[in-house]
């Protein structure tokens, strides 16, 4: 009954005698206590293990794979330490993504930069660091690139993200490999640029690059969209896979979903059979990487009842702006009265504090008889609830806290609320 209960909890989560969840070994609600709520929670030996299956999936289906971290899915320094110390590469999508990989560690020739609106400091920043490869996006990524690596007698290694036109099925917020996007080329300009490219001095023209889309269960597509750029990659050294593969943020989905290996294998068996064994394999994981890791913690505040259950809790959209979005699901529990699959139970609608109707967290929950003081817990916040993190009327930040073998430590205070004027400019 607890492993059904704690599916798509992180790794080694477990009850007590007296029902209370475990996470790392600690006590949820002692965790709320010391910490405060709300609170992400990260289960450090998870993102360790799924490190280590990347790593070795990819080792015996593709020795000399580089596995990269996609960095937006929790740009939080202790976890890009940890990560870099598992030996992954790091994915980056900006300039301050790129100093805070650099900050934690990882080598810049372990660093990918992407974007689809690069600024000049950004490629500035990627050329003089020597980080291994920028992303080439679209024909001004070119230009200027080729201009700032000549003006630093560099040599700049590039790849070039290609729009294959498949599509997962995901939502359409978080697809990108449809012709119609705002990311990469299409094929045939894909074409052209190739060329251009390997006409410029100051830059090399290494591999290909794609990305489809997050939150994908389907395996298929990453063979279809192997298929539609294997035509591009004659001469090329290396063809980097983006990541993509999803989580199960509730029960029902677990099932549904693959595994990292059953991953590994299908990329990298499209990849021999379409294109060869000549090129390197790179992979950029994020949300499978770190997704179950996380959870957070809430405390109720109030309970109320007109035509709905209204459980409001002390955080919502400025920690978890997912359900708000795009319509993302979670599952929630009281940290010590866990409901069983199909026990009735309250049923209610988990919101946040926020002046919005839409700070919905959960619309479809069922708890046992919720109160004000309960603490509730959310699992799979580990990807996006820390990177799109806000202040919305004034709320500081959560802390972020590791927990492993009954200890905690405070990786990420809370925010202060002084810091919400902290960059003000006093009046002259």
């Amino acid at each position: 009954m607890a492993d059904d209960l704690l599916a798509v909890y992180p790794l080694g989560s477990a009850f007590d005698e007296r029902g209370r969840l475990l996470l790392g070994g600690c006590d949820a609600i002692e965790l709320a206590r010391e910490h405060g709520t709300p609170a992400y929670v990260v289960v450090e030996d998870d993102l360790r293990t799924q490190a280590r299956a990347y790593r070795s999936a990819f080792e015996r289906h593709a020795p000399g794979a580089h596995v990269s971290f996609a960095s937006k899915a929790c740009p939080c320094t202790a976890v890009l330490r940890t990560l870099e110390q598992e030996g992954l590469g790091c994915d980056v999508a900006s300039g301050g993504e790129l100093a805070l990989a650099l900050n934690a560690g990882f080598a810049p020739d372990r660093i990918h930069l992407h974007g689809n609106a690069k600024s000049e400091a950004e490629l500035v920043a990627a050329v003089e660091h020597g980080i291994r490869h920028v992303v080439i996006d679209n024909g001004d990524d070119v230009e200027r690139l080729a201009r700032i690596a000549a003006e630093r007698g560099r040599v700049q290694p590039v790849t070039i993200r290609v729009t294959p036109d498949v599509r997962g099925e995901t939502h359409d917020g978080i697809s990108t490999g449809q012709a119609d996007s705002k990311f990469g080329l299409g094929i045939d300009e894909t074409r052209t640029t190739i060329d251009r490219v390997r006409g410029l001095p100051a830059l090399r023209l290494d591999g290909l690059h794609f990305h489809i889309g997050s939150q994908l269960l389907d395996l298929d597509v990453f063979r279809r969209a192997v298929a539609a750029i294997a035509p591009l990659a004659d001469g090329l050294d290396e063809v980097n896979l983006g990541g993509g593969l999803g989580v199960a943020y509730t029960a029902d989905q677990v099932a549904q979903l693959p595994s990292v290996e059953e991953y590994v294998q299908v990329k990298v068996a499209a990849v021999r059979a379409l294109i060869g064994d000549r090129v390197r394999i790179s992979d950029e994981p994020g949300r499978s990487l770190v997704g179950r890791a996380g959870v957070t913690l809430y405390e109720v505040q109030t309970v109320k009842r007109n035509v709905s259950t209204w459980v409001a809790v002390d955080g919502g959209m400025a920690d978890n702006l997912r359900p708000m979005l795009y319509g993302a699901r979670y599952e929630v529990q009281v940290a010590d009265r866990f409901l069983a699959a199909g026990s009735a139970g309250t049923a209610c609608r988990v919101v946040g504090k926020h002046c919005e109707s839409s700070d919905v967290l959960v619309a479809d929950a069922r708890l046992d008889d919720p109160r004000p003081g309960d603490v509730l817990v959310t699992p799979v916040t580990g990807a996006y609830g820390y990177a799109m993190a806000n202040t919305y009327n004034g709320v500081p930040r959560p802390p972020v806290v590791f927990v492993g073998d009954g200890r905690s430590r405070v990786v990420v205070r809370r925010e202060r609320v002084e810091e919400l004027w902290g960059r003000d400019v006093p009046a002259a």
